[in-house]
């Protein structure tokens, strides 16, 4: 693996800098003084892989509980005099990464607060009651990208500044996604609230309540944490992977697998966020209680691990043959449509059960159970699209290195283990009508291979 040396000035100290939720330092004004090489080195030894991501998607809220709002300096400049006088910017230094980061999640919270969207209603709970999700994520993705633009063109902001502090804001992230998981055990175990959001569900078992959580939906000032740290991680990915091409633009790397893993990850993520209300009606939403699990996948393992592809090309060029685009390419367009088809079939029949699919109407098992279109294929036809689109982002990347693969054999391992859990607690829960859908649909996630 890649031998990644990050080689800081004396200006960029090697502190605890720390979007999965989903996802940065880039989102804080920093002033980098220009050099004639990049901070970021790579050796191509292959000995270890350095995963120098950023962390917009990690420390929401342990930031806003356990530490003082960030210090900063204020620097004017000399006005220029070329017929006209002006100043230039304000412009902010922060001592440290972690310090930077509760600018993002300002934003993201202010954003999500006041920014007009769908207002989505969530499932019904046990006890009769549904939240409701303000589904404004794209427009505060723009935006975001807007004031980061203007800050680079002003000379504000680096876009490299996410791979020049690749392993602070790797090591803080994950610090801060313990601490996250760490204050909601204890929220939890100190709630008295009886509701299906905020009821705490406590086993007794130290380390299971940690790692699955104890509320359903717990909130911080009013707003779903599960789905705010997924929004944070999916802006977190986007935005590391627009400074990783920043990078390879300043190092002359670009290539056309670089072109290609870029282009797959900016389709997927901003239709994440055209279809964000489909994330309400998800079992991660629905079902999972927020533990350290949840925070981590969101908060690091979406941003860190996803852009894996992007850091390998960095120092790997790979030349594609045109079979082999032509081939990537059709992957991704195979593994969106599964992927975003069986979401979309899901989320339209929870809401309206005698909507069409594929044209006809829907074959329900019990009242409940829809097996019709994707769903009737396979039990969990959704994870199937999701590896594909895994392996298109790896497949950019060609067949040299393992590295690049990391993620989507991961993901199968991780989605089989789902599986099982999904299986589980099906069986469970619809019993006789479960047992129909099985014989009906005999396919668990590949048709006649799994």
């Amino acid at each position: 693996m890649p031998r990644l040396r990050t080689m800081m000035d004396d200006r960029i100290r090697n502190d605890d800098g720390g979007c999965s939720q989903r996802k940065i330092g880039v989102c804080s004004p920093i002033r980098l003084k220009s050099r004639s090489k990049p901070s970021l080195h790579l050796c191509h030894d292959r000995r270890e892989l350095h995963l120098a991501l950023p962390t917009f998607a990690t420390v929401a809220i342990p930031i806003w509980m356990l530490t003082l709002p960030p210090r900063s300096q204020i620097i004017f400049f000399r006005k220029r005099a070329s017929g006209l006088f002006r100043a230039l910017p304000l412009r902010f230094r922060f001592e440290s990464g972690k310090r930077r980061l509760p600018l993002f999640f300002a934003y993201l919270t202010v954003a999500g607060s006041t920014l007009p969207g769908k207002l989505v209603p969530g499932a019904v709970l046990q006890d009769g009651s549904r939240l409701h999700y303000r589904c404004n994520g794209l427009i505060s993705l723009l935006i975001l990208a807007g004031i980061l633009g203007a800050a680079s063109k002003l000379d504000i902001v680096s876009l490299t500044v996410i791979a020049d502090r690749g392993l602070e804001l790797l090591s803080t992230t994950f610090l801060f996604s313990f601490l996250v998981a760490l204050v909601l055990y204890v929220v939890g175990c100190k709630s008295s609230n009886r509701s299906s959001s905020l009821k705490p569900h406590v086993s007794g078992n130290l380390l299971d309540d940690w790692w699955f959580g104890i509320q359903l939906n717990p909130q911080f000032m009013g707003i779903d944490l599960k789905f705010f740290f997924v929004r944070a991680g999916m802006m977190g990915w986007l935005f590391i992977n627009l400074s990783i091409f920043a990078r390879s633009v300043q190092e002359g790397t670009m290539s056309q697998s670089m072109v290609l893993f870029q282009l797959f990850c900016a389709l997927y993520i901003l239709d994440y966020f055209i279809h964000e209300e489909y994330m309400t009606s998800t079992w991660d939403i629905i079902a999972e209680r927020l533990g350290f699990m949840l925070v981590f996948g969101d908060l690091v393992w979406i941003p860190f691990t996803f852009s894996i592809q992007g850091w390998w090309l960095l120092s790997n060029k790979v030349e594609l043959r045109t079979a082999a685009v032509i081939a990537n390419c059709f992957t991704f367009v195979i593994g969106y449509l599964v992927f975003r088809g069986a979401n979309k079939q899901k989320h339209v029949f929870k809401k309206d059960p005698k909507a069409p699919i594929w044209g006809k109407p829907p074959r329900v098992i019990g009242g409940k159970l829809l097996a019709s279109g994707y769903w009737g294929i396979a039990r969990h036809c959704n994870y199937l699209g999701d590896l594909l689109l895994a392996l298109s982002f790896s497949l950019s990347c060609g067949m040299s290195s393992p590295v690049p693969y990391f993620y989507p054999i991961y993901l199968l391992i991780l989605l089989i283990w789902r599986e099982r859990r999904d299986e589980a607690r099906c069986a469970e829960k619809y019993r006789e009508i479960w047992a129909e859908y099985r014989r009906l649909v005999p396919w668990r996630i590949l048709p006649y291979v799994y």
